[in-house]
């Protein structure tokens, strides 16, 4: 039953009406009439009859009471981020795993709930494990209200505690197996009866650096992809399947170099997941001869961008190569159309190459030449002094002349022969295009690399010991686990929505206990933005409106 309108004339009349269903038709019925909307109006007979009704139903009485202001509020908790992700958390199966490998140790406390709170806290207020501990309070997140520091910091030590010898099998030559790494192999495994396995993995690695001295042995001076030299820092590692969910992390100290990593890391899958076939896409900071001859040996295949300017092979013969580029992608006006891309074949010595060229890459490159150049040719005639300190300047020059240095035409011919292309190098019998489309996908390692540096503020680092950084970091990894999840999710229900947009809608999705004539309620509050979206996409049902408390 409802209220409706009718005009009559210059009149509108008030009737109340319900709805019946005749076979295929829908059939209204006058149950009364009101009267004329403009005498119910002015002799306040409408408020008094929508009052009077408001008796009879508890939602609508404990409504109108709040907003006259006859209510109590007793406390205000933000729900969205823990309906969600606790949600997803239980999907992937991490409550359990995480239940199983410590039900023989007695924590007296809830360990699965202290790495619950500290993921949920990387993604919404990214920073420490005091901070999250603080900013529980405003949020309803089950089992994590009378957490304290203390257990945070130990749930974090115990991810990162180091697995007796006997479980050492299979550990890199940087670093020895963990709580984490069971944990993640036991992900993997619960995973696998949805998917067929790891047919293409991609790895990659960063540095993050640490304001404290970064543990017993992790911390170490290397080579710095943050730019600060000044400080410790540890290298961590990546492992994506095809699809760019994460399979693992891998965590060594800071002088690490790259090139070391590749062929430890394949051999370590090989006994962590059983993968006996598979495909690495790695960057050309992985590679070296010595690591393709052990690759080859392993007879593991792979796609590896390959060291353009510093391998002679590539340098004089590859790219000197002549023959036509095949078309993967035309160059096109449309913003969301895939970058340009030509790709062709050479062989060099029985080993198989892809040059690869995009045409607008290659565009911005003579033109960022050209501009140095420009401004050096300047410079040069205002003296040596002139191009003290500017980077850009020293490749394109060589000493001699009247001003003890001049341009270097020959090494300008020679920086053109780059403009736009990289090199891959790789034994699979993929097409040339399929080898190039394959390794762009690499960008998936890097947007996971810049999402922990950034999204879940990964760094700095002020944790003492090697065990508690190592927990650090994986509570990270788990973070962009259920990101990638939720992700997944949202694209398979054809949402699109933007990450940032994402936490805040869920983040103002708030739920107040109010006390009414000595009874309590829960009122949820408005549904905003993507919520609705969200909580579709993962499952769960939001909270009604008003509910006993």
């Amino acid at each position: 039953m409802f209220i409706r309108s009718k005009k009559r004339g210059d009149k509108t009349y008030l009737m109340i009406v319900k709805n019946e269903r005749l076979g295929k038709r829908i059939k209204q019925t006058v149950l009364h009439s009101l009267g004329r909307l403009d005498v119910l109006q002015a002799s306040g007979e409408l408020d008094g009859l929508l009052l009077s009704g408001q008796r009879f139903s508890r939602d609508m009485a404990i409504l109108s009471a709040h907003a006259r202001g006859e209510t109590i509020t007793l406390a205000t908790q933000r729900i969205g981020p823990g309906l969600i992700f606790d949600r997803l958390w239980r999907i992937l199966q991490i409550d359990k795993i995480l239940a199983e490998y410590q039900q023989s140790r007695k924590f007296g406390f809830k360990v699965e709930r202290a790495i619950f709170l500290t993921v949920l806290h990387r993604l919404f207020a990214p920073g420490s494990d005091r901070a999250a501990e603080k900013w529980k309070t405003g949020y309803q997140i089950a089992g994590a209200e009378k957490l304290e520091l203390h257990q945070l910091y130990r749930a974090m030590a115990w991810l990162g505690e180091k697995l007796p010898q006997a479980e050492q099998g299979g550990a890199t030559p940087f670093s020895p197996r963990c709580v984490k790494d069971d944990v993640e192999e036991a992900l993997f495994s619960r995973r696998r009866n949805l998917f067929s396995g790891l047919d293409l993995i991609f790895f990659d690695t960063t540095s993050i650096y640490f304001e404290g001295e970064g543990g017993e042995s992790l911390g170490q001076y290397g080579y710095s992809k943050d730019h600060r030299p000044d400080l410790k820092q540890m290298v961590v590692g990546i492992i994506l399947d095809g699809e760019g969910r994460p399979i693992c992390c891998e965590l060594w100290p800071g002088n690490t170099s790259d090139v070391k990593t590749l062929v430890p890391i394949a051999q370590r899958l090989k006994k962590r997941f059983g993968v006996e076939r598979i495909c690495l896409v790695a960057d050309r900071g992985m590679v070296s001869a010595n690591t393709l001859t052990e690759l080859e040996n392993e007879k593991w295949q792979y796609i590896l961008g390959a060291r353009m300017h510093r391998v002679k092979e590539v340098k004089e013969e590859v790219l000197a190569r002549g023959g036509r580029y095949e078309k993967v992608y035309a160059k096109s006006l449309d913003a969301k159309a895939p970058s340009p891309l030509k790709v062709k074949e050479v062989e060099v010595n029985g080993q198989r190459y892809i040059v690869c060229l995009n045409e607008d890459q290659s565009e911005k490159d003579r033109h960022d030449r050209e501009t140095i150049v420009e401004g050096l040719r300047k410079a040069l005639k205002q003296g040596d002094k002139s191009l003290v300190g500017n980077k850009g300047y020293r490749r394109y020059l060589k000493a001699g002349g009247k001003t003890h240095f001049e341009v270097d035409e020959e090494k300008l011919k020679k920086a053109s022969r780059y403009d736009g292309k990289w090199v891959l190098t790789t034994n699979t019998t993929l097409s040339a295009r399929k080898v190039a489309l394959k390794y762009k996908q690499l960008w998936m390692v890097e947007d996971m690399f810049r999402s922990m540096k950034t999204l879940v503020e990964t760094r700095p680092i002020y944790h003492q010991s090697d065990e508690a950084i190592r927990g650090h970091v994986f509570c990270s990894f788990l973070a962009l686990l259920l990101r990638k999840e939720l992700g997944d999710r949202l694209k398979a229900n054809g949402c699109d929505l933007e990450w940032k947009d994402i936490l805040r809608d869920l983040d103002e999705l708030v739920e107040a206990k109010i006390g009414v004539n000595g009874k309590q309620y829960l009122i949820r509050g408005e549904t905003r933005g993507s919520v609705g979206k969200v909580a579709q996409a993962c499952g769960v049902a939001l909270p009604p409106n008003i509910q006993a408390g």
